[in-house]
């Protein structure tokens, strides 16, 4: 068994339902201390994060990763059990199979032969993890930043170990992603009998129309790099469950996955012109769970291409689609960002698998990176 699956089924074993890191970071401590990497603990809450680093001196590249999974649902449905990695026809099974445990595991050995390799490399190597990247991620990567900006200490380049590949190992980067704000949306009515509907007024009725305009406007055309924004509904609920009751209130849950076209607050006045347009008496709460980035520089893009073409002889596809991730509280510190991990097709899903052949490949290219950047003779810098 190769160094990086090995250490992919000790990770898969720990059950780290989010926000539980149930004990892979204390694995990834014992591996990197003894290697002579400096080991910092900023937990927040029922959060932990763990920063390791190699060196004292800028640039600094940073593995951003996190150890916490989403729940497995019924482990009867799956073929094998969630937890107990198992592997059959080539393929690795488990809990966070591909998200993010073999990203996390070829992280922790492309930095081991780095160091031991290069143990006086310029710059700084470094891994930060956090427990809670799956939830609410309120006590993750974003009050490390908070940290970091207190201090004065800034990343240069963050890569993160997200699964970006679509066919084949290295075929995408994600080098941006789109922005993502969630709306709660109340349509206030008046409950009263459906034999009387004109001593009611029915919040379901109002919102149809409004309803309509909003999944049919054209939010914007996109651009270069960003598909157009997106509206979709997620939820919707009303009625008391007795079927000759006009309800009083309808709950409505929505997101924008929106372009660098747009800006919160610009989305945020288009919707309520569009409701007040159709004269709801309605709440309505924001929440934005990350804005939209792309990595403007080139350093990180080109050092992740070249490692990427030496193993594996493609160029990978620069990419900004899919959800959100951690790196948008890194974007706004000015760090290049690029994503780069394993086939996403199983993520979230029962049965999530990784093929076995694929773990090494990216070690090393997790290691190319960190040749091209800081190696002894790095191809590229500040």
């Amino acid at each position: 068994m190769s160094e990086t699956l090995d250490l992919t089924c000790q990770f898969i074993r720990c059950r780290s339902i989010t926000p539980d890191d149930a004990g892979c970071m204390e694995i990834i401590q014992q591996r990197l201390e003894p290697r002579g990497f400096s080991i910092e603990q900023l937990d927040f809450g029922k959060t932990r994060n763990l920063f390791v680093r190699h060196g004292k001196e800028r640039p600094l590249l940073v593995f951003l990763g996190h150890t916490d999974v989403v729940p497995s649902g019924p482990e009867s449905d799956w073929s094998h059990p969630p937890f107990e990695p198992t592997i059959v026809d080539g393929m690795l099974y488990g809990r966070g199979a591909a998200d993010m445990k073999s990203g996390v595991a070829a992280m922790v050995t492309a930095l081991e032969r780095f160091a031991s390799n290069h143990p006086n490399h310029p710059g700084s190597v470094a891994m930060l993890m956090t427990s809670d990247e799956e939830g609410a991620a309120t006590d993750g990567v974003v009050k490390v930043i908070e940290v970091f900006e207190n201090r004065g200490e800034k990343i240069d380049w963050c890569l993160i170990g997200e699964p970006s590949s679509f066919d084949r190992l290295g075929d995408v980067i994600r080098v941006g992603r789109r922005g993502s704000l969630c709306g709660a949306l109340s349509v206030l009515g008046t409950q009263g009998h459906v034999a009387y509907p004109e001593k009611a007024d029915n919040p379901i009725h109002r919102l149809a129309p409004a309803l309509e305009a909003l999944t049919q406007e054209v939010w914007d055309q996109g651009n270069a790099f960003f598909p157009p924004t997106s509206f979709q509904i997620s939820n919707i609920k009303a009625g008391t469950g007795a079927e000759n009751v006009i309800p009083g209130r309808l709950e409505l849950s929505f997101n924008f996955r929106f372009s660098t076209e747009l800006t919160e607050t610009l989305i945020r006045e288009r919707v309520e012109a569009i409701l007040d347009r159709y004269g709801l008496r309605y709440e309505l709460s924001w929440r934005l769970s990350g804005a939209p980035f792309l990595t403007a520089g080139t350093t990180l893009i080109k050092a992740t291409q070249d490692a990427i073409h030496q193993e594996t002889g493609q160029w990978a596809r620069p990419d900004t689609g899919g959800g959100t991730s951690d790196g948008r509280f890194i974007a706004p510190t000015g760090a290049e960002i690029v994503e780069l991990g394993p086939l996403n097709g199983t993520i979230h899903k029962v049965d999530e698998q990784v093929p076995i052949g694929d773990l090494e490949p990216l070690s090393r290219i997790y290691e190319g990176i960190m040749e091209h950047l800081l190696g002894s003779n790095p191809s590229s810098s500040l």
